[in-house]
């Protein structure tokens, strides 16, 4: 059989005429390995070797042209797992390696600030989670797991499994069908009913406020300017003060509710066994934080999932039969940990495409990384795709393979820090166990409803100009089960 697909793709900086000449040009300029700065007479500590770059810019352009982890696997075998460059207007270091994650995610910690991802999405998801620091951090994430105890989450996922199994049997079938847009709506409107209890209306006009929000930390021009609403900074800054409008207006009538079966209820209700609770400000800025990181990231990761699954048949065919055996059955969180099939390609799926591409952090005092000088104020990025293909953890790196998450092998306990799809420390996803019940559940129906298939030769692409989509959408063809049995 052979299957055809409409063209349609969004540009990417692959795409500008004199781009490749451009990025050739910047890679001469500063192609000499430079320290970062010499480290402190007597200390012991090697210096951050890098490639910076041309000034201030660097490496910005070929981050955005193929993600952050695009070219690690170059410059670490140059470098080693820890170097630096020029990215976004700052000397950013680059780890790469387990080690170096467990050293600024965990054990030298505290010489780190969140400060880092404010440079990037400060101004559109101020004092969001992610972004706190230190005794504010625990006291928020306190008071906000109270918010994804199991039974919430039990309440959480008996509303959203029934939502996506309707709107999954809707999708269309036997023609081309664009995928992942197909799933990024599906995922904020789970967001929208289970996070905030709102209605299909309400989650059509967020879209855009969430979208512009998301995409603007990535903009090359860093502040607001006056009549160019065109601009990613303009319109992220546009779509912040949406998205504070809608839920500072709704606040007070969600605190007089006695009904806490959405997360932004069970916010504006919930009190720790010491009283501490959020102030209205807390709620606002953690509810625009967490859609973005729900539906964000539920996306990526499902998208890349049904990839896998539609270029393994025989694999898919293997975790049908696993959703098969649940048909009929309520689908609780138990229910979802017997899909094994779908876990391991889950798992799989992140290693090679992280939903989040770089764990940024600030250096507050003058630190060091795998025996490397880091000076104070320095942008430092763990990046997950070069950690997830670290050759010390992982074996055929790039190759999409279930079984090394199976014994003998089970390479992602080679360190524990090899696999951190999820982050690590005290900043890993809250929202861990919520987002991958949702993956599973999309990905089930799928499976129970469709034959996912893609031509032989089809490779998806990836757009990295902001979190990762695919450039085309990610046609497929649904084949119905009752017409393809």
């Amino acid at each position: 059989m052979t299957l055809t697909f409409p063209q349609v793709r969004r540009p990417t900086l692959r795409d500008f005429p004199g781009d490749d000449l451009a990025l050739g040009l910047m890679d001469r300029i500063g192609a000499d390995a430079r320290p970062l700065a010499a480290p402190p007479a007597g200390s012991g500590l090697a210096p951050v070797m890098g490639q910076p770059g041309l000034r201030y810019v660097g490496t910005t352009l070929q981050m955005l042209r193929s993600g952050m982890g695009g070219s690690v696997a170059a410059r670490r075998e140059r470098f080693g797992p820890v170097f630096w460059a020029w990215s976004f207007g700052r000397r950013t270091v680059t780890v790469a390696s387990p080690e170096g994650a467990k050293e600024v995610l965990t054990t030298k910690a505290r010489s780190y600030s969140q400060s880092g991802w404010a440079y990037f999405i400060g101004e559109f998801f101020n004092r969001g989670l992610m972004l706190l620091d230190g005794q504010e951090h625990l006291l928020h994430r306190r008071i906000m797991q109270e918010a994804f105890t199991r039974p919430r989450l039990e309440s959480y996922a008996a509303t959203f499994t029934e939502q996506i199994a309707h709107e999954v049997a809707g999708f269309p079938t036997d023609a081309p069908f664009l995928l992942s847009p197909a799933i990024r709506d599906l995922s904020l409107g789970v967001a929208s009913t289970v996070f905030m209890g709102a209605d299909q209306h309400d989650a059509d006009h967020l879209t855009t406020a969430f979208v512009d929000a998301v995409r603007a930390g990535t903009g090359l021009v860093r502040t607001k300017v006056p009549g160019m609403g065109f601009l990613r900074w303009n319109k992220g800054l546009a779509g912040r003060a949406v998205l504070e409008d809608y839920f500072r207006e709704r606040i007070p009538a969600k605190r007089r509710a006695e009904d806490e079966t959405d997360l932004f209820s069970a916010l504006c209700h919930v009190t720790t066994d010491d009283g501490e609770s959020f102030s209205d400000d807390d709620i606002v800025n953690h509810m625009i934080f967490l859609m973005m990181a729900a539906h964000d990231t539920t996306t990526i990761t499902a998208t890349a999932v049904a990839y896998y699954l539609a270029k393994h048949p025989e694999l898919q065919e293997r975790a049908r039969a696993e959703s098969e055996a649940l048909r009929g059955q309520p689908l609780t969180l138990e229910a979802l940990d017997t899909l094994s099939i779908i876990e391991l390609v889950f798992f799989e799926a992140m290693r090679l495409v992280a939903p989040v591409p770089g764990l940024i952090r600030e250096t507050v005092e003058d630190t060091d990384v795998l025996g490397h000088y880091i000076p104070r104020g320095t942008l430092v990025a763990v990046i997950p795709d070069g950690v997830h293909r670290a050759p010390e953890a992982w074996t055929d790196v790039d190759e999409f393979d279930i079984d090394r998450f199976l014994e003998p092998r089970q390479e992602q306990k080679s360190h524990r820090f090899a696999h951190l799809p999820f982050g690590g420390g005290a900043h890993k996803c809250i929202g861990m166990a919520f987002g991958t019940a949702e993956v599973r559940t999309i990905i089930h129906n799928l499976l129970l409803n469709h034959r996912i298939e893609i031509p032989d030769d089809y490779v998806l692409e990836w757009d990295h100009t902001s979190l990762v989509v695919p450039v085309d959408g990610f046609p497929v063809t649904l084949r119905n089960l009752t017409e393809t049995s």
